[in-house]
């Protein structure tokens, strides 16, 4: 089993010392959002075969690292560098301290553990065409040698990005349309050469309508990425949360509605204030990563194989 920590919020940044707690402990509880049984996710050597971090932080985390290896967990990460302005991004840390980050990582551990992410890619009057050109080229050259693969995508305008990027817009004076897929194919073959020059790979999470020759499907949770690291076959399928998606099979261990960041096109947030408050609700030593809810429903034996992926509208 694969691990993802985690597509639905920030555990690296800011729920690292709970993570690490679970890891001792050897499992975590989460519930299950379409029946509201609790689920016991074992986080064993035994049956984890990797962990995929998901992060736009990892400098909280940094520390815990070695342990997470010595434990005998192999692990990759999925880090999100921008450098948007604070209007689009509130309170992601600055682009040369993330690249720093993924330096020191890949220097330690191999850059085949770090993956970066220009995601999501938002076409506005703060960030044009010609913005994502320079701002990738940039960060291609300080992170060449420290990754080999760079995943982008464009913005899905699910109905709660929709609201947070209009009143946003609205507030701070700015403009921003979702162009048209020519638009996307051309800026898509432009980054690509750009990210080849500096020895990095682009691919494209979830939309093969965008993918151009020098581009490729991205594997986000990556089991022959995973099996690279440690030196023998990983057991995963492909099997995405949604029919567009080309990751392997994993467990997400995280929940919506909990990442402070402060990110407007982020799907996994319904709105700043909810997760903030959810966000103090969290205990470090707990079992789950906020208290269960009165509803919850007591696990049965053979919880923890059940799968977790959910219909796309969920997210």
């Amino acid at each position: 089993m694969i691990i993802s920590a985690s597509y639905k919020t920030d555990i690296p940044t800011f729920y690292g010392e709970w993570f690490m707690n679970r890891l001792r402990a050897g499992y975590c509880k989460m519930v299950n959002p379409y029946n509201r049984r609790v689920i016991r996710v074992s986080l064993q050597p035994e049956t984890v075969e990797g962990i995929v971090f998901w992060t736009k932080n990892v400098g909280p985390f940094v520390k815990h690292l070695p342990e997470v290896k010595r434990q005998g967990f192999p692990f990759v990460i999925q880090h999100t560098i921008n450098g948007y302005p604070r209007a689009l991004e509130q309170a992601v840390v600055d682009a040369p301290r993330a690249v720093e980050h993924l330096r020191s990582i890949a220097d330690r551990f191999g850059p085949r553990v770090c993956v970066w992410r220009y995601d999501t890619i938002i076409n506005s009057s703060l960030t044009p065409r010609d913005y994502h050109i320079e701002t990738l080229s940039r960060l291609a050259k300080a992170l060449q040698g420290a990754t080999d693969e760079v995943v982008i995508s464009f913005a899905y305008l699910y109905r709660k990005t929709l609201r947070n990027m209009e009143q946003a817009s609205k507030k701070l004076g700015f403009t921003w349309s979702d162009p048209s897929d020519d638009w996307k194919r051309s800026l898509t073959t432009e980054l690509a050469s750009t990210a080849a020059a500096h020895g990095i790979r682009l691919t494209i999470c979830s939309q093969p309508q965008f993918i151009v020759p020098g581009s490729f499907p991205a594997h986000c949770v990556d089991a022959e990425r995973l099996a690279d690291l440690i030196g023998k076959p990983v057991k995963a399928c492909l099997k995405g949360n949604r029919k567009e998606c080309g990751c392997y099979e994993s467990r997400d261990i995280g929940e919506y509605d909990t990442c402070p960041h402060g990110c407007l096109y982020c799907y996994a947030v319904q709105n700043q204030e909810l997760a903030k408050s959810r966000y103090k609700q969290h205990d470090p030593m707990g079992e789950s990563l906020l208290p269960l809810p009165a509803d919850a429903i007591a696990p049965k034996e053979d919880d923890d194989q059940l799968s977790l992926f959910g219909p796309p509208e969920n997210r």
